[in-house]
C-alpha cells in the first residue's frame, strides 16, 4: 500500500466528529414556574371568592382571580420579551438602572396612591403598581453590572464597602417613603446575598451577620424594656408587633390577631387538609386571606401535605435556577440569576416564617401565589432574566 494513502487512512480516523452548539433551555425550570403560578390562581380564587362575594362594591366571586389572570398574562408577555433580549445589553446601562431605582420611589411623592392605610402604590391613570417590585428588579440589574464591572476587585474591603453603600440609601428610603419595612429588607437581602456569592473573602461578611443579628436582638430587648416602663403603646405599630411576635395570646383581638388565625388555620388542616375550598378561616377570620396568609390558607385546604408540597416546587425552583447561575456564560449572567434567587427564596422564607409565628408579622406576599399583580408581573420579568441567562449556555451536540 503506498505511503500517502496510509497516512490518508490515518488522518481520517482520528478526524472529529461534526458538531454543533445549541441553545439551552430550562424545561423544568418553566415547568415548576408554570405549575406555581397555575395553583396560585386557583388558591386565590378558593381564598379569595367569599370576601368578593359579600363584599358589596364588588359582587363577583371570581374578581380577584380575574384580576390576577391579567396580571399574569401581561407578566408571560414580559417574561418572553426579556427572554429574547441578550442580557449583555444592559451592560451598555451602566449605573441608569440605579437611578431610576430612585426616581421610582421618589414617584411616590406626587403619584402615590394609599390603600390599607399605607402609601405604597404609584398611579399613572389607569396604571397602578407597588413601588418596591420594581425597585427590586432595577437593583439586581444594576448589581449584576456593578459586580461584572469590578470582578477584579471583589476581595477588596472597599468594594464591598461601596456596595453596601450604594444599598443603604434605596433600602432606606423605601422604608421611609413607602411605608413597607419588608420590602426594604429584600431588597437589602438581595444586594447582600449577591455581593456575598461574587466575594472570595467571607469573613467580612461572618461580621456583618452577627453585628445584624446582635442589632436584632438589642432592638427586640429595647422594645420589651419600653413596653414594660412605658406601655405598649409608647412602642409604636411595629413595636406591638414584636410584642405580639412574643406573647401572641395576649394580643389576640390586636396586632396578633391575625397571626393566631392563620395558626388556626394551619392547625384545623391536619395532614391531607379539609378539601380545596373548604376552607373556614377565609370566612371572614382571617384578614387578607389571599394576599399575604394565603400560604395558611393552602395548609387549611391541602393539609400540611399541601405545604410541604408547595416548599419542595420552591427548593426544585431555586435548584434549577443554581444550575443555571453556575453554568452561566459570563459572571453578569451568573449574578443576575443569583439575584432572582436571593429575591425568590428570601421572601418565601419570610413569608412561610411570617405565617407560622417565626418571626413578626409583616407584610410579605409568597412569590407566584400570593394576590398582587405588580409582584407576580415583575417576578416573572426576573424569570426572563434567568431565561435569558440560561439561552446564553451553549451545549455542544454530536452527531452519531
Amino acid at each position: 500500500m503506498p505511503r500517502e494513502r496510509v497516512k490518508r487512512e490515518k488522518l481520517s480516523i482520528v478526524k472529529e466528529k461534526p458538531h454543533k452548539e445549541i441553545f439551552y433551555f430550562d424545561y423544568s425550570l418553566l415547568l415548576v414556574m408554570m405549575f406555581l403560578i397555575l395553583f396560585g390562581l386557583i388558591m386565590v380564587y378558593s381564598a379569595s371568592y367569599y370576601e368578593a362575594m359579600t363584599t358589596a362594591s364588588i359582587g363577583d366571586p371570581a374578581y380577584y382571580v380575574k384580576k390576577q389572570a391579567s396580571a399574569t398574562v401581561i407578566g408571560l408577555i414580559g417574561m418572553y420579551i426579556v427572554y429574547r433580549i441578550p442580557y449583555q445589553t444592559y451592560r451598555k446601562l451602566g449605573y441608569i438602572p440605579y437611578i431610576l431605582c430612585y426616581i421610582v420611589i421618589f414617584m411616590i411623592i406626587p403619584f402615590g396612591y394609599e390603600a390599607n392605610g399605607a402609601r405604597r402604590w404609584i398611579e399613572l391613570g389607569p396604571i397602578r403598581f407597588q413601588a418596591a417590585e420594581p425597585v427590586k428588579l432595577g437593583m439586581i440589574v444594576f448589581f449584576a453590572n456593578f459586580i461584572y464591572g469590578y470582578r477584579k476587585k471583589l476581595n477588596s474591603f472597599k468594594t464591598m464597602v461601596i456596595m453596601l453603600a450604594l444599598t443603604a440609601p434605596v433600602s432606606f428610603l423605601v422604608w421611609q417613603l413607602t411605608e413597607n419595612m419588608s420590602s426594604a429588607l429584600i431588597i437589602a437581602a438581595i444586594c447582600v446575598v449577591m455581593i456575598f456569592v461574587a466575594s472570595k473573602d467571607y469573613k467580612h461578611f461572618i461580621a456583618l451577620g452577627v453585628a445584624a443579628v446582635a442589632a436584632a436582638a438589642g432592638a427586640v430587648y429595647f422594645i420589651v424594656w419600653m413596653a414594660e416602663n412605658s406601655g405598649a403603646d409608647a412602642t409604636g405599630v411595629r413595636g406591638e408587633r414584636i410584642l405580639a411576635w412574643l406573647d401572641l395570646e395576649s394580643y389576640a383581638s390586636g396586632k396578633g390577631y391575625q397571626t393566631l388565625q392563620a395558626l388556626y388555620a394551619i392547625g384545623s388542616g391536619g395532614i391531607w387538609g379539609k378539601g380545596l375550598g373548604q376552607s373556614i378561616q377565609k370566612l371572614d377570620f382571617l384578614p387578607e386571606a389571599q394576599n399575604d396568609m394565603i400560604f395558611s390558607i393552602i395548609c387549611e385546604e391541602r393539609g400540611l401535605f399541601g405545604g410541604i408540597a408547595v416548599i419542595l416546587l420552591f427548593l426544585i425552583l431555586i435548584w434549577r435556577m443554581a444550575i443555571i447561575a453556575s453554568h452561566a456564560a459570563d459572571l453578569q449572567g451568573s449574578m443576575l440569576v443569583v439575584g432572582v434567587m436571593a429575591h425568590i427564596s428570601v421572601q418565601v422564607i419570610l413569608n412561610v416564617a411570617v405565617v407560622t409565628n417565626t418571626i413578626p408579622n409583616t407584610g410579605i406576599s409568597l412569590p407566584f401565589i400570593s394576590y398582587g399583580g405588580t409582584s407576580v408581573c415583575f417576578l416573572m420579568v426576573e424569570m426572563g432574566l434567568v431565561f435569558s441567562v440560561a439561552r446564553g449556555i451553549r451545549v455542544t451536540n454530536y452527531d452519531e
